[in-house]
């Protein structure tokens, strides 16, 4: 599905050479969307760029003059709420552009991207009683917490025939609704298990809505870029500004422990090493998940809590 994304900037291709040690990174000064791009380095070289580790972004950004932005192998990938993979696909023309996270079913049938804080009817899929047509205006997000109280979840559409069974129940061509389909985390064009990620420094948003850790990260992810990584002590002081206005006494951050490796990593991939901890000995107790927040009075320090807590969080927000 990556394959038909495109984005809103018509930018420069970038394209990588593994080899043994390092990536070698050609630039191509061609206009391309990224589809193109993509398709012209897998025909020319191995594969649109991957960028494994701060060394090879600053190999990059040596062969790029300030303030230029061209496509590297980084795309979010298509997936159904109930875990279905994607492999019916029946996009509006021109769809989808890339610019949004979340998606629609028109009364024609065809699928096209929309906001995810734009509220639409929605269908839900019951089990073994099919289809509901929920009537209700709500975000995508709030449409999928309603399918899956009362009923499953929102609807996968896998088929020709079960998209003219949702046209059908539908009925009107004016309006849109809200299905199960929506962009997840991002990866990379050659399928790599590189996990650095190396992030703008975009706007940060505190959102008053009290969610478990996971569901935070999914929330940033589908509205937004990511759950707030604090990698340096200017990102802890726009964090604390931010926290002062919480309505819980820590906000989620995108600080995760792994019993596994007995250590805490940021959801952008990178390890910990600028830290604020409230204790000089963290908690990494294994009777729970842990995740990592951030104290919303005192001196804004961290703190371990079980991801199950509800509390506010902060999102990386896209660059307007």
């Amino acid at each position: 599905m990556a394959q038909t994304l495109y984005f809103r900037l018509i930018v420069i291709a970038l394209c990588s050479l593994s080899e043994c040690i390092q990536h070698r990174y050609h630039y191509i000064s061609r206009n391309m969307n990224w589809t193109e791009a993509q398709r012209y380095c897998r025909k020319t070289y191995t594969d649109l760029a991957t960028v494994d580790n701060m060394n090879d972004m600053k190999q990059l950004m040596s062969q790029l003059n300030k303030n230029m932005k061209v496509w590297i192998g980084l795309y979010s990938k298509l997936k159904w709420s109930m875990g279905d993979p994607v492999t019916y696909t029946n996009w509006m023309k021109g769809q989808p552009k890339g610019q949004n996270k979340c998606y629609a079913f028109k009364t024609n049938g065809k699928w096209l991207e929309q906001a995810c804080n734009e509220r639409s009817k929605f269908i839900c899929f019951n089990g073994d009683k099919g289809y509901v047509y929920e009537t209700s205006n709500k975000m995508w997000r709030d449409a999928q917490i309603f399918c899956r109280e009362h009923h499953t979840d929102l609807v996968t559409v896998r088929n020709q025939n079960e998209s003219e069974q949702i046209q059908q129940i539908i009925n009107n061509s004016q309006i849109s609704v809200w299905i199960g389909l929506f962009s997840d985390s991002w990866e990379w064009s050659d399928k790599s298990d590189s996990t650095f990620r190396y992030w703008m420094s975009d706007n940060l948003v505190l959102m008053n809505q009290n969610l478990s850790w996971s569901d935070a990260l999914s929330y940033c992810r589908l509205n937004h870029v990511d759950l707030v990584s604090v990698d340096s002590e200017e990102i802890q002081r726009r964090v604390s500004g931010l926290v002062q206005q919480a309505s819980t006494p820590e906000v989620w951050l995108g600080l995760r422990h792994s019993c596994a490796l007995g250590v805490w990593f940021w959801m952008n991939g990178q390890m910990v090493c600028y830290q604020n901890w409230v204790n000089s000995t963290v908690d990494k107790s294994c009777d729970t998940v842990r995740s990592g927040a951030v104290q919303s009075g005192g001196d804004q320090r961290w703190i371990s809590l079980p991801q199950t807590e509800l509390r506010n969080f902060i999102c990386i927000k896209y660059e307007e």
